[in-house]
């Protein structure tokens, strides 16, 4: 994977605040892959997408992450903390499992895509799981005899979903959590462009007023602040300091 500069970062920040989840994750992961071409990252499936942007976490913010959630009973804060390292490593799915046969039915899947995701959004959550569902559904026949897949029963659909999802573990990965004050077990999405978007929001943020403040004291340019080292970036900050 390609590292970016600070100066590329910065870009895909600015790019990414007037876009969608969807457009951001394609945003920041253009920054691990700067010679594909949009269309070919947008192919990509989720939990690929997703190893990227965690190797992209990994290599600019350390291989360590940590946050807080709020119980959904008594609202405690908990700390969580993940590694991109094991986290990567379920994105090895099992896509042999992304054909279901059986006595009556054959049925055809394929891994979602940015490109399902997009052709979703501004929809209802029902309408949208139905939009992903034909979009994975390659081909499916029930009883010698080829259906759409809002025609399946409803065992099949919740067996594709379930291969589907141990197909690309990353897609619609949960944490499993638990409160120590009222101890309270429940499920939580983690979604890494989220997390990750964040993060670089408050980096981009920091690193601007640090070249304001720099620019302002030694008339240098962007280019020229950006080209210095972060720790160089910070002594000369505390000298400004005073």
């Amino acid at each position: 994977m390609a590292i970016p500069s600070a100066s590329a970062v910065l870009a895909a920040w600015e790019r990414g605040a007037g876009q969608d989840r969807t457009h951001r994750g394609l945003t920041l992961l253009a920054l691990t892959e700067p010679e594909a071409d949009i269309e070919s990252l947008a192919a990509l499936s989720l939990g690929e997408r997703d190893r990227h942007l965690l190797m992209l976490r990994e290599t600019w913010f350390g291989p360590r992450m940590t946050g807080l959630m709020s119980c959904p009973r008594c609202r405690a804060e908990l700390e969580i903390e993940l590694a991109t390292a094991a986290l990567r490593a379920m994105a090895q799915g099992d896509p042999a499992g992304l054909t279901l046969r059986g006595d009556t039915h054959e049925i055809h899947l394929r891994l979602a895509d940015s490109r399902d995701l997009m052709a979703a959004a501004d929809r209802s959550l029902e309408v949208a799981a139905r939009t992903l569902l034909r979009a994975c559904v390659v081909s499916a026949v029930v009883d010698g005899v080829s259906v759409e897949p809002e025609a399946l029963p409803c065992h099949l659909i919740a067996q594709a979903s379930g291969r589907l999802s141990d197909a690309d573990p990353l897609a619609d990965f949960r944490l499993d959590l638990s409160c120590t004050c009222c101890d309270c077990h429940w499920q939580a999405p983690f979604d890494i462009v989220s997390f990750l978007w964040s993060e670089i929001n408050d980096w981009a943020n920091r690193t601007l007023r640090e070249i304001h403040a720099l620019a302002c004291a030694y008339g240098w340019s962007e280019r020229e602040i950006l080209s210095l080292s972060p720790a160089r970036r910070r002594s000369y900050l505390r000298m400004v300091d005073g």
